[in-house]
């Protein structure tokens, strides 16, 4: 009998506090370093890794984040990988496993994760697009094959360590990504925030400072630039994933195979060339983020001087404010509400409009496919001398950078 109040006094003793007998505070940092230790996978691995090849790991990282991802999400990386990459292939289309421009904000928010599972039972998708993820024996007969032992690998772990409190600490564990990956990234990340790059979707920046998704925060970088390894691109942004990229390639522990491009500037040329061509076209993205820039910039002398004038009224800087925030933006991307507004400023401001102009006659330089090389060297010079010619300090200051342009 003593033996069996024993054993229930430990039994009772484990529920309550689990073998570490760990605290509330305790718990609370437990669930956060492997939640951010499955983010770090998914970041590492199976985003940057697998489904854009923008860096290699070595075969022990490879298969430690494989096997974190078993317990701590269940995911299949031949499934999500083949996903994430029709999500890029049809982004922003019908066909977008999960775009809130096609299927709503509120079903990717709170139906992220059954999208999620419908587009997995979707064999062409995954023949189409999980080819080169892993296909061993461990992959086909654990890891793919049993993939809520895994996680229920981790719910007796959890409960091991912290008794009954462990179900809570397993339950926010099984939610961070539904939460974070499917929610946040695959609905904000497609429907709010800033974007630093004329991306063709609708890809955001949730916030500059990447450090509770890994990084996967800067999505509109990442979107203009898919296979880079690094996902922040201003001075001001951090992406912890690349923080821990670096770390594991000092190490000796992964490889990166690219970066976003980045313009170089040398000497100005007497005229535009073919190497100012292809620097352009490499750096369309971050030439067309420094146009924008300076299109707001002249909005904002164009305000400052009908201020100054005491020309300005209510309903015209309206307009102008309308301007500051759209008129960087491609055509197809500016709301039809907006465009009247638009209009009455680029009607009242010739240098405006010539500012716009000139914008769409750039980005000709690169959608036009079916132009030769040596057409588009042509055109870029007579686009640089009409620059040059049309009187605007800004246009002018622009095409120098141009053909200063070398990388």
């Amino acid at each position: 009998m003593d033996q069996l109040w024993l054993a229930h006094d430990a039994l009772v003793q484990w529920l309550a506090h689990g073998l570490l007998e760990a605290v509330w505070w305790q718990m609370l940092l437990f669930v956060l370093v492997t939640t951010h230790i499955t983010i770090a996978s998914v970041t590492i691995f199976l985003h940057r890794s697998q489904a854009h090849r923008a860096l290699d790991l070595h075969p022990l990282v490879a298969h430690f984040f494989r096997f974190w991802l078993w317990i701590g999400t269940g995911m299949v990386t031949k499934e999500w990988v083949a996903i994430h990459r029709k999500h890029h292939a049809k982004c922003e289309t019908v066909e977008d496993p999960h775009s809130p421009q096609t299927h709503g904000i509120k079903k990717v928010l709170l139906e992220g994760v059954e999208l999620y599972r419908a587009e997995s039972r979707v064999q062409p998708t995954m023949d189409k697009y999980g080819h080169g993820t892993p296909d061993d024996w461990v992959e086909r007969h654990v890891y793919s094959r049993y993939t809520w032992q895994g996680v229920g690998l981790l719910l007796i772990l959890d409960l091991l360590l912290f008794g009954a409190a462990g179900a809570a600490v397993w339950a926010v564990q099984m939610a961070w990504i539904p939460v974070t990956a499917a929610g946040i990234i695959n609905g904000l990340g497609h429907w709010w925030g800033y974007r630093n790059f004329e991306a063709p979707d609708a890809s955001t920046n949730v916030s500059p400072w990447g450090i509770l998704i890994g990084g996967e925060e800067l999505h509109n970088n990442h979107h203009t630039y898919p296979t880079s390894a690094k996902l922040s691109v201003k001075w001001y942004e951090f992406d912890i994933g690349w923080m821990y990229i670096r770390l594991l390639e000092m190490a000796g522990l992964a490889k990166v195979r690219k970066t976003p491009p980045r313009l170089a500037l040398g000497a100005v040329k007497p005229v535009a060339d073919g190497q100012t061509l292809q620097a352009l076209i490499a750096n369309r993205y971050e030439v067309m983020a420094k146009y924008g820039a300076e299109m707001k910039r002249a909005v904002a002398a164009e305000m400052e001087r009908l201020k100054q004038s005491g020309a300005a009224n209510t309903a015209r800087l309206k307009d102008l404010r309308l301007a500051k925030a759209w008129l960087h933006r491609d055509e197809d991307k500016i709301p039809q509400t907006v465009k009247p507004s638009l209009q009455q400023a680029l009607g009242a401001s010739p240098s405006l409009a010539k500012l716009v102009a000139m914008r769409e006659e750039l980005r000709q330089l690169w959608t036009r496919t079916n132009v030769s090389a040596e057409q588009l060297v042509a055109d870029l010079q007579a686009w640089c001398r009409k620059a040059e010619d049309s009187g605007i300090a800004a246009l002018q200051e622009f095409s120098f950078k141009l053909r200063a342009a070398t990388a």
